[in-house]
């Protein structure tokens, strides 16, 4: 029989001979911890708890598509005013996206005035909404990496600017799972006017290499929101029951074979919310039962808003019901159909602001008086900024500017009547703390209890994130 080695000290060779087999039963261990977990997870969309402190429960992003113009809104330029008519020097025409109709600096076409506590100037198009500017938090630095809007578009919705990637609903409800049982965790509402999709359609709400179920339900502007929710006459609920029953039947022997099969977990979970559906989901999307004070404050019955007012109170409603994540869009495809207001820049935002100012400023105050603010965050912007310089046309308009824009929070745990950064005097360029899109994502998701470092996905090798890899930060003075 050999001696045993008593010496106290041990070679490398003897240390990994004798630890090796540790190691593997610790990868082994931590392999069925993570398959575990998987497997244990049969519904995907069950709520699950929020990573840090986030007050936000629900998330309402008005996203005003065509990218609205910062000076003739929310971010007051004097300086602009002052230097009407004169040329911008050193301004490259490739900032903007038409670049031979470039033309000297253009002061707003509309009256600023001061508003609330905080005196925040805000523009004579929103007049109603501004009377909520002390519950507001103003971001004036946002600036993104491209002037075209389908790129933008794809940026300020997924992180990234090709089509492909998960949008911040599919993030947040992969993180957060659904509060609602019987209508889907994340909503989108396009514009009902025959005025188009934003460009990019749907991969703006996509799930891309996430779960399938996490994508965005789109309700559909005119009609029946969501195609197939009238039960057939000739289906009882007793025989559709039982052809449910049997088909989960089925299902679940096929996941007993594989047990952690996500999208097969998604497919059975998504016949069940589609039946619970057909009796919530009419309930919910009829605004018509609400008491009249109600749509007069929203002017659901106003020619001139009655569309986005619909829209705004069916999210209210979305959000009492527990559906996390609800977009809507302002402004559909082309140019003048949205807020890109290449020509006539006073009439074009004239215009839309018309149609979306009281229904948003209802929103902010009818969450607040049923005691839902504070768990809703509520995002207004576009998916860049307008320049400076007017765009020759007949009318004079603005062409896009990814230097610089605002985007507004309100509640949420944001805090009321702040200003965030700056852009330069006359609104070109974000000066002093910049907001990247990825900062503004990592404080989106921050406000609803996540933290955008540990919100991974595994995708062809790597741990992926909605924020990137490029450091970004969350922008925690916006919070109260």
């Amino acid at each position: 029989m050999t001696a045993m080695n008593t010496s106290p000290h041990l070679s490398r060779r003897a240390l990994l001979s004798r630890a090796g087999g540790g190691f593997g039963m610790l990868a082994a261990a931590a392999m069925l911890d993570r398959d575990a977990r998987a497997a244990s997870s049969l519904n995907p969309f069950a709520p699950k708890l929020p990573m840090q402190m986030g007050k936000a429960k629900s998330i309402i992003w008005i996203f005003t598509n065509g990218g609205p113009s910062q000076v003739d809104t929310w971010d007051y330029k004097p300086e602009l005013q002052k230097r009407d008519g004169k040329a911008l020097e050193g301004f490259d025409p490739k900032t903007g996206f038409f670049p031979g109709s470039v033309g000297p600096l253009m002061a707003s076409p509309f009256k600023f005035q001061q508003y609330g506590q905080s005196g925040t100037w805000t523009s004579e198009l929103f007049p109603k909404t501004s009377m909520h500017v002390d519950k507001m938090c103003f971001i004036h630095s946002c600036w993104t990496g491209s002037n075209n809007h389908s790129p933008a578009l794809f940026m300020m919705n997924t992180g990234m600017t090709r089509m492909g990637y998960p949008c911040v609903g599919s993030w947040v409800n992969y993180g957060l799972g659904s509060e609602s049982d019987s209508l889907p965790s994340f909503v989108v509402m396009t514009d009902p006017l025959n005025r188009g999709l934003p460009k990019g359609s749907a991969s703006n709400w996509g799930a891309g290499f996430l779960p399938s179920v996490y994508q965005g339900t789109w309700l559909k502007p005119t009609g029946a929101p969501i195609d197939n929710l009238a039960v057939p006459a000739s289906l009882t609920p007793r025989r559709q029951r039982a052809q449910l029953d049997l088909l989960a039947k089925l299902n679940y022997s096929a996941l007993a074979e594989s047990p952690i099969e996500s999208e097969l977990n998604a497919r059975i979970e998504s016949f069940e919310l589609a039946y619970r559906m057909q009796t919530a989901a009419p309930e919910a999307f009829d605004v018509s039962k609400e008491p009249d004070h109600i749509k007069k404050l929203y002017g659901v019955n106003e020619k001139h808003c009655g569309h986005f007012a619909a829209q705004c109170l069916t999210a209210r409603r979305m959000v009492e019901r527990g559906v996390r994540f609800i977009q809507l869009y302002s402004g559909g495809m082309e140019n003048q159909q949205s807020w890109d207001g290449h020509n006539d820049i006073a009439g074009n935002h004239r215009g839309f602001a018309l149609e979306s100012d009281q229904p948003v400023a209802a929103l902010i105050a009818d969450l607040e008086q049923r005691g839902l603010l504070d768990q809703t965050l509520i995002i207004w912007g576009g998916e860049f900024g307008r320049l400076p310089i007017s765009q020759k046309a007949a009318k004079p308009g603005r062409d896009h500017n990814p230097h610089a824009f605002t985007v507004w929070m309100c509640g949420g745990g944001v805090k009321g009547g702040y200003h965030h950064g700056e852009s330069d005097e006359i609104g070109f360029k974000a000066v002093i703390d910049k907001v990247s899109v990825h900062d503004l994502h990592a404080t989106i998701l921050a406000a609803a209890g996540l933290d955008h470092e540990r919100l991974t996905f595994k995708f062809q090798g790597l741990d992926q994130r909605l924020t990137g890899v490029e450091n970004p930060k969350v922008v925690t003075k916006v919070f109260a």
